[in-house]
């Protein structure tokens, strides 16, 4: 696996290995001590996720205030534009975003760390996203951070409204919102 890391500390974009020959091919998807080496530290994963989404389907912002989840996102279907948000206050990349396209065929994966914000738009007819976490999922701690804040400036690659649930179209602005020290 190759780790690429990102303009904001700790986020890292991995690049999995693929073995292919005429049968078809194979890779990693994750692989705990090349993992661990990558980062620089331990994770351990409490939960998998997987959701399939439509065009135009932004799922997002969402973060955790107490049981923070660190999360390893990944497309096996489809294409996405996959959001990151620094919410840690200590940060000098508070309140800054970073995106990457996730899909199928380049087979990349974002590793979101605790502390940040992660939503993501589907850009392809159908998106599914699979993704391991941390910790597990405490509904009474989610938050959601608006899709389109200013302050924030998240360069959605969508023309007019996304698709958004109705938690994520009440998510709050950063400057309301409650976020980590």
């Amino acid at each position: 696996m190759k780790f690429i890391p990102q303009r904001i500390a700790d986020v890292v974009l991995i690049e999995p290995r693929l073995f292919g020959d005429e049968r078809g091919w194979f890779m990693e998807s994750y692989n705990r001590r090349a993992f661990a080496e990558g980062l620089g530290r331990e994770v351990e994963f409490m939960q998998d996720n997987h959701s399939r989404s439509q065009r135009g389907v932004l799922r997002g912002l969402h973060y955790q205030v107490r049981q923070p989840q660190g999360k390893l996102v990944r497309v096996v279907h489809g294409a996405v534009f996959d959001v990151a948000v620094d919410l840690r206050r200590s940060s000098p990349s508070f309140g800054q975003w970073i995106g990457v396209e996730l899909t199928a065929e380049n087979r990349r994966m974002l590793w979101i760390p605790p502390g940040f914000a992660h939503g993501f738009l589907t850009l392809s007819d159908a998106a599914e996203v699979q993704y391991k976490a941390s910790d597990y999922y405490a509904p009474q701690h989610e938050r959601s951070l608006i899709w389109n804040d200013p302050r924030i400036g998240i360069a959605w690659p969508v023309e007019g409204a996304p698709v958004l649930s109705a938690k994520d179209a009440a998510g709050l602005p950063l400057d309301q919102a409650e976020v980590y020290p």
